[in-house]
């Protein structure tokens, strides 16, 4: 890989700031298993203060907070709802099946987007021979439908529906900061329909490790037992803490850089031979989009040897995520080598 590439592959790449390395470098640390902790306590009640909530466990990552939401909202042989591209679903190694036994009922999507009458359709009848549904989850924005937003509306219907069925809602936010920036919602409104949010810190805001699960004192309570089952309590977890408190006091605004450099990269993709892409979808700070006359994994590697690096999602779509380490000279650079390699 080039030193001075062009790291277009996902916002998790980021490295932090020099003001973020002084924030984790004096950053005041005790044990957090035992509450001891006065940076992640900051952290913690900072994020729930932002999204609305009553408290917040900080963990090592979204797949804990997600799967340890999971966990807590349900019981072995419970059904969860989800879009059937779902983060949870797809790239969370099995969790909801491996750690909390339970079944996934996939929506169909556009987007990334499901609806209410899909939610209502799904619903099982009370019969002992089915699953009982206990959770519905929604991803906003949608990694796999390319960084899509769901409208407020829209959250609000299918948690309508939710909640006439009796069910929990969980909101898998580890990228709500876009939606937020991208709308001018903010995180507290889009999280008001939901017993749990999962944001993650190290993605868009550029901190280098660590999510936060917000919900009810008594779910927190509950799912700091899960956390420490599940291996993931930390000590002196203030060190990195400290970066995650900083990235969400400093970074969110700045988010707004990405997503216009997203739509630049974009409408030049678009412009271009062989891409199917239309930019109005490029909605926060990822291009997914479809090669027409070249295979997807051979277009990464030539893209890397000509210092671009982006991901192939799928034999010919290709994704592409804007983020801290990117700045609108690097997509300058992007643009010719995409240009160059698809000819």
């Amino acid at each position: 890989m080039q030193t001075n590439a062009v790291d277009l592959r996902s916002d998790t790449v980021t490295k932090p700031t020099d003001a973020m390395r002084r924030a984790m470098a004096t950053a005041e640390v005790g044990d957090d298993v035992l509450g001891d902790d006065p940076t992640i306590r900051r952290l913690e009640e900072a994020t729930a203060e932002v999204l609305g909530k009553e408290a917040a466990v900080y963990m090592p990552s979204g797949s804990m907070t997600n799967q340890v939401a999971l966990r807590t909202h349900t019981e072995p042989g419970d059904e969860a709802m989800m879009a059937a591209d779902a983060h949870m679903y797809f790239y969370e190694a099995g969790g909801p099946a491996a750690l909390s036994g339970v079944m996934c009922k996939l929506l169909p999507v556009e987007r990334g987007l499901y609806t209410a009458e899909s939610v209502r359709a799904a619903l099982h009848p009370e019969n002992v021979h089915f699953p009982r549904a206990r959770l519905l989850c929604v991803e906003n924005t949608s990694n796999r439908g390319g960084g899509s937003i769901w409208p407020l509306e829209q959250i609000e219907a299918v948690c309508g529906v939710a909640r006439e069925a009796g069910l929990r809602t969980h909101l898998d936010g580890a990228r709500i900061w876009n939606a937020s920036v991208a709308t001018g919602i903010a995180e507290r409104d889009y999280a008001a329909m939901f017993d749990s949010v999962s944001v993650c810190f190290s993605k868009g805001l550029g901190a280098p490790v660590g999510s936060c699960l917000a919900g009810g004192s008594a779910f927190i309570d509950r799912a700091r037992r899960f956390r420490k089952m599940f291996g993931g309590g930390m000590r002196q977890a203030g060190i990195i803490g400290a970066g995650a408190l900083y990235a969400l006091e400093n970074h969110r605004d700045r988010l707004a850089e990405d997503h216009a450099n997203a739509k630049r990269l974009a409408e030049a993709l678009a412009g271009m031979g062989g891409v199917d892409l239309d930019p109005a979808t490029a909605e926060t700070n990822i291009v997914l989009f479809r090669l027409t006359a070249a295979a997807a994994p051979e277009t990464v590697e030539k893209l890397a040897a000509a210092g671009v690096l982006v991901l192939a999602t799928g034999p010919d779509t290709i994704r592409a995520v804007t983020n801290l380490m990117v700045d609108e000279a690097d997509i300058g650079r992007a643009v010719a080598a995409f240009a160059e390699v698809l000819g």
